[in-house]
């Protein structure tokens, strides 16, 4: 079980990191997704690519891991409305149309990510002391 949370905590530091990356370089897609009552579209955009890049790494970092895992969990539900904007205002993506079941799918899928960092980052199982 050891084995799979490592394959999982990497799959997620890696995927959080991409993302993050992602920021930087389709900046617009993340621009147009961004609900129109918050200011500074783009320096959010920016801040949270920051945030998952580190969030990510951090994932990968036992003495930082803890935090990380806070730290993503935050991030995941400062960006959920995002994934509701788009949903209810049916805003696809900059790349094209999509199914707008999918915009509505994101939002439970948010649970699964966060459940997945809880899990790689804050879950201890009984006897653990130590990260690893």
């Amino acid at each position: 079980m050891e084995r799979l949370r490592l394959a999982a905590r990497w799959l997620a530091g890696l995927s959080f990191m991409g993302v993050g990356v992602m920021h930087f370089v389709a900046t617009e897609f993340f621009v147009h997704i961004v609900p129109p009552y918050l200011p500074a579209a783009l320096w959010l955009v920016w801040i949270s690519g920051v945030a998952e890049i580190l969030g990510g790494l951090g994932l990968l970092i036992p003495q930082v891991r803890r935090a990380a895992g806070f730290g993503l969990l935050l991030l995941l539900v400062s960006v959920f409305p995002a994934n509701v904007h788009m949903a209810i205002n049916e805003v696809m993506p900059t790349t094209g149309p999509v199914p707008v079941w999918t915009l509505w799918a994101r939002l439970p899928l948010q649970l699964v990510f966060a459940a997945w960092v809880w899990w790689v980052a804050l879950y201890r199982p009984k006897g653990e002391k130590t990260e690893s």
